[in-house]
């Protein structure tokens, strides 16, 4: 049993759970009729009843109180939070059998002391953790490059049914010290810009409280506003109010030049998602240029300009479940419109407001404030949101017209090139938001096609541009095909996150103390009956609010490259021979940057390409390429990958990365599209295997030492697992395993004969289909 020290214990008392899992219990409690406090009772309901989504719960719960972020798990393993989120990850892929629980729900329903409660959250940790594995001895150590820290973001997930139960936590992980709140400058920075704005508003405020009956007075403020706080009646009202302020602004000479949509569907998906989502209330575009009206028709998450979140409670505008809901849909919005660079959205909670800005560094929220209290505050923030331009919504001001042109500046010519088609687009909020377009360079005939590359680069990388610069003009084979790269502006300056989108708005200005409802009237005098859908609504630990002076800012750059040499996916082959034409393309690609000294280290099936005649393959995207004797890190602080593609000792975290760890994600990019490819474009869709992308590296390289380690064990795997489309390609991992883990092991020691190993066991392969 878990013994804690003094500062342990200290921290448990300063931060008391109270009431705060209670949610839990009502679930449980709901669940099953009441049980004794013999173990194997709730050992059986949990495993009979489907009481996993119960206990996941409990843990989310867990992971958010205020005690969980500072209390610490052994010396180096990092704060409690994080191992508790390592053990959803492990219940949720089934992983962790459900019974060793049974201590910490029986602590929890029976409201056991808080030290009971966290001894039994600490003895399940520590009962279900996985042993560490030390890898083989070698008396060759590998020459390696000291490789970046992996943060794994929603965007790495692979074949994901995109559902929120495996999506939350890789959301609060890609978040984790990424939401700074209370920043004092955050509304006029953005609203400051609109042109107009102040008049306007002056304008429709004044209306608003000159009308008979008024809309808003001093003493009580917007009289509509309903006291209840209930979901529909605030929607309602927001309806009446905006449709009621365009109405004043029209008669005072001030008409927005686009109209905006307002959308209420809180009970209707959006389309457009993987999984179905959902949005509280929001602003849209308005196709017919319309007032209103449009509530009962479908919207996509391409057309939402502005997300908001609604709770009833004042109280949860600090509950991080508040942010959370309004971070999934920014994340929707992200995935859904291409030449996004920023999104605005607001919390309303009760009637405490504030305004957020997500961009792929995180978020800022500004401090919160009362909408009775400053009604004249809170008309500006809706005005503002009517009347914004495109720019100031967030939309990229490069690529012009309707997003289908962007124009650059090669050798001193301006060139225009027409964007045609998507190819990619990664679904995050934080990272690096690759986007990749076909387009065609105007003026040539016919026009040249080219591959147009967006995305957001920690600014202490080494430039891909350069990287794939070099690769071209040193004769590099099998690889993407320079054309230009450059590094986007925006205003006249560089498009980074923190001088251009951000405005300069610094970490450092937020408060240094928490901020609730301060002493606005909703917070005694609205409903404390809850909105949310959610069923467990957790106070936030608190976040970052404050950045020491000393602390090295993080900052992403906006850089956009250009490439011959259009392909399509691997898993677009148009049959089994042509797959394995892509990857030995890739493989030959691979050993040809190596040559000239360029590791790529993201090996991965959206990275082997196959060319248009598919006779050849090659490898694209070396945003985590590094030069192969590098001896540093680049300085960013953290890098995202392709978790379910990267070789065990990688995952291991205990050796650098080196090529032939990426000749192993070979391997593991033909075993994945053997389990899920159906042909051309087609996935079996969710598989056991879909678990890989959230489980916790450390067990995910168990998992994957136990697939290969016995070769009649893999056999059967594979013989189960393939599918019917992609038997044939059985004999051929079958040989390639005895070549990338000879004996069931994994090489120890860099081998470049394992170039033209793994290349003869495919060309045989091929002629053999």
């Amino acid at each position: 049993m878990t013994q804690f020290s003094e500062d342990q214990l200290q921290v448990i008392k300063t931060y008391p759970i109270k009431d705060e899992l209670d949610s839990f219990r009502a679930s449980f409690e709901s669940a099953c009729a009441p049980i004794n406090d013999r173990s194997d009772n709730v050992e059986e309901f949990l495993v009979s009843f489907n009481g996993r989504d119960i206990v996941l719960n409990l843990l989310g719960a867990l992971q958010l109180l205020p005690a969980s972020s500072r209390l610490c798990f052994g010396h180096d393993v990092g704060r409690l939070s994080g191992n508790i989120a390592l053990l959803y990850a492990g219940l949720s892929s089934g992983q962790i059998d459900l019974r060793h629980t049974a201590d910490l729900v029986r602590a929890v329903v029976a409201r056991a002391e808080d030290t009971q409660i966290w001894t039994a959250v600490y003895d399940l940790i520590t009962r279900t953790k996985p042993s560490p594995v030390t890898p083989p001895h070698s008396g060759a150590p590998f020459a390696v490059s000291k490789q970046t820290p992996w943060k794994f973001s929603t965007a790495s997930a692979v074949n994901s049914s995109d559902l929120r139960r495996d999506v939350g936590p890789m959301l609060r992980a890609e978040m984790e010290n990424n939401i700074t709140i209370d920043q004092p400058l955050l509304f006029d920075a953005f609203f400051g810009q609109v042109s107009r704005l102040t008049e306007i508003t002056a304008a429709v405020f004044k209306k608003c409280k000159a009308t008979e009956p008024p809309l808003y007075t001093d003493d009580s403020g917007w009289t509509e506003w309903p006291g209840s706080c209930e979901e529909s009646k605030v929607l309602g009202w927001l309806r009446c109010l905006i449709s009621q302020m365009l109405t004043f602004a029209n008669e005072s000479g001030f008409r927005p030049s686009k109209r905006r949509r307002y959308i209420a569907t809180p009970n209707k998906p959006l389309l457009g998602s993987v999984s179905k989502r959902k949005l509280d209330v929001g602003l849209a575009y308005d196709p017919g240029n319309q007032v209103e009206g449009y509530d009962n028709q479908d919207c996509a998450w391409t057309d939402i300009l502005i997300a908001g979140e609604l709770k009833s409670n004042p109280q949860e505008d600090t509950h991080n479940s508040t942010w959370f809901d309004l971070l999934r849909y920014v994340r929707e919005v992200f995935g859904a419109q291409v030449t996004r660079r920023f999104v605005l959205g607001f919390t309303l909670c009760g009637s405490i407001i504030r305004l957020w800005e997500l961009d792929r560094l995180g978020a800022l929220a500004s401090r919160p404030f009362d909408i009775n209290r400053d009604g004249q505050k809170f008309a500006s923030m809706i005005l503002g949101f009517l009347w914004m331009n495109e720019e100031e919504l967030g939309f990229d001001p490069t690529i012009v017209e309707g997003g289908k042109q962007v124009e650059i500046q090669r050798d001193g010519q301006y060139e225009r090139l027409y964007l045609q088609d998507v190819i990619r687009r990664q679904r995050s909020v934080v990272g690096r938001a690759t986007t990749c377009w076909i387009g065609r360079l105007i003026g040539t005939k016919p026009m040249q096609r080219v591959v147009v590359k967006d995305s957001w680069e920690y600014e202490e990388r080494p430039e891909e541009g350069d990287l794939l610069m070099n690769a071209t003009k040193s004769g590099a084979e099998n690889v993407a095909l320079w054309y230009h790269h450059e590094t986007v502006y925006v205003g006249g300056t560089v498009d980074d996150v923190y001088h251009n989108v951000r405005k300069g708005l610094s970490t450092a200005d937020a408060a240094s103390n928490s901020s609730g409802p301060g002493n606005g009237r909703s917070a005694s005098g609205s409903s404390m009956r809850k909105r949310s859908r959610s069923s467990l609504q957790i106070s936030m630990p608190p976040p970052k609010r404050s950045c020491s002076g000393s602390q090295r800012l993080r900052n992403r750059v906006h850089r956009r490259v250009i490439m011959h040499g259009v392909g399509k996916s691997i898993d677009q082959a148009s049959t089994l021979k042509t797959m394995l034409t892509a990857l030995l393309g890739g493989i030959k690609g691979h050993e040809s940057l190596l040559n000239i000294n360029i590791l790529h280290r993201d090996i991965s099936i959206g990275n082997i390409m196959l060319n248009e005649a598919e006779d050849d393959g090659f490898l694209i995207d070396l945003d985590l390429a590094i030069k192969a004797n590098r001896e540093e890190v680049s300085g960013a602080p953290s890098k995202t990958g392709t978790k379910v593609f990267m070789a065990i000792g990688v995952l291991h975290g205990d050796e650098g990365h080196n090529f032939m760890h990426d000749l192993e994600s070979f391997f593991w990019v033909l075993f994945w599209i053997g389990v899920h490819w159906n042909g051309p474009g087609q996935s079996r869709g969710n598989s056991k295997y879909e678990a890989w992308n959230y489980e916790p590296t450390t067990q995910l390289a168990q998992i994957k030492k136990g697939t290969v380690v016995e070769e009649d064990s893999f056999s059967k795997e594979v013989g189960e697992s393939f599918t019917e489309y992609c038997k044939p390609l059985v004999p051929c991992i079958l040989e390639l395993r005895k070549v990338v883990f000879p004996g069931g092991k994994r090489w120890l020691s860099e081998h470049r004969g394992l170039y033209p190993r793994m290349k003869a066991v495919l060309e045989e392969a091929r002629e053999a289909l």
